[in-house]
């Protein structure tokens, strides 16, 4: 999500936000209202020269203000490297950026923004992909369905709103060559589990699962697909943490950085990543809340706990990796490459 679609993220660090190092200057060259509360942007380098080449499921940092970033996913054409176009649903209980790009950002505006990156890339040797979004979470998706229409490749799409008026890019995913893999399921709430255990009942070989929208969505896919399709088949675009995963208790431990050899006590409330500013020690971070990737750090010694909604199951196995936003330790002491 960074869906970011809308993924939200807000950096609420005891720094300002740093601007990325492969920022780039955008031009807002194109404004679309899609439903009556998603807007799209069209946005083309500020410079005229070719935007960084892409593909199905990344993401942009948008920088609003010094002390802001949020990440949306590309929604326009895989691989187009004329413009990027984002998708941004103005959410009332979002921290502030979807009012923003909705309020304040017009066509003419300059933004920075970073990236792109993929979290929530197609799976190259699937036989046949299943594409599940809910409401603004079509953002990716739509990425997804064009790069696989492009290749000729099996998959099928189905989008969860409340209305045709709710559903944006309605009539482009319900035109040749879309339509006949595009599945729309409107105002389904009082059955949302039974169609999903209807469309998710079986996971034939080579099938690859990829999912976005809000939590209660995806918690419920997450229900109703365990024991039927292995983890390493499930990919997952969130909007934001989980709030019980981070909201668990912890205690204190202490991190060691292998690089510098030093060594940073963590409090119980306190972030791996808060703990590390404090010292001095610059890290880079974005959303705060374990979804964006930005703060991947590798893990030499100790037990990770975590708390993420980036890393994938085989990943938080290895051990080897962790986000220190919001991760925390399982051991007295981990080792960080750092």
């Amino acid at each position: 999500m960074l869906s970011w679609t809308g993924i939200r993220s807000w950096l609420r660090g005891r720094r300002p936000a740093r601007t990325p190092a492969a920022s780039l200057k955008v031009r807002v060259r194109r404004i679309v209202n899609e439903t009556a509360d998603i807007k799209s942007f069209e946005l083309v380098s500020a410079d005229g020269s070719a935007l960084p080449a892409w593909s199905a499921g990344a993401h942009i940092d948008v920088r609003l203000d010094d002390a802001s970033v949020r990440q949306y996913s590309l929604c326009g054409a895989p691989g187009a490297r004329d413009a990027y176009r984002i998708a941004v649903k103005n959410a009332p209980d979002s921290r502030g950026g979807s009012r923003a790009m909705h309020q304040r950002v017009s066509v003419g505006d300059t933004l920075v923004i970073g990236g792109p990156r993929n979290h929530f890339a197609l799976e190259g040797g699937a036989r046949h992909h299943v594409l599940i979004a809910a409401g603004i979470g079509i953002t990716p998706l739509h990425a997804m369905a064009q790069e696989l229409q492009a290749r000729g490749a099996s998959y099928e799409l189905h989008y969860f709103t409340r209305s045709i008026a709710e559903t944006a890019f309605h009539e482009e995913l319900s035109s040749v060559p879309y339509a006949g893999n595009v599945h729309f399921h409107y105002s389904v709430a009082d059955r949302l589990r039974e169609l999903l255990r209807q469309l998710l009942r079986q996971c034939p070989q080579g099938h690859h699962l990829y999912m976005c929208g809000p939590r209660r969505f995806t918690d419920v896919i997450g229900e109703v697909t365990a024991g039927i399709w292995p983890p390493g088949a499930i990919h997952t675009e969130y909007f934001g943490g989980d709030p019980a995963a981070t909201a668990a208790p912890g205690g204190a431990f202490e991190v060691k950085l292998q690089r510098s050899k030093r060594t940073v006590p963590v409090a119980a409330d306190c972030s791996i990543a808060d703990a590390l500013c404090a010292h001095g020690i610059d890290v880079d971070t974005s959303c705060r809340e374990g979804v964006c990737g930005t703060c991947l750090t590798g893990v030499i010694a100790g037990t990770p706990d975590h708390r993420d909604a980036f890393l994938s199951h085989k990943e938080r196995k290895a051990g080897d990796k962790m986000m220190i936003c919001v991760s925390r330790a399982k051991s007295g002491q981990l080792v960080l490459d750092l």
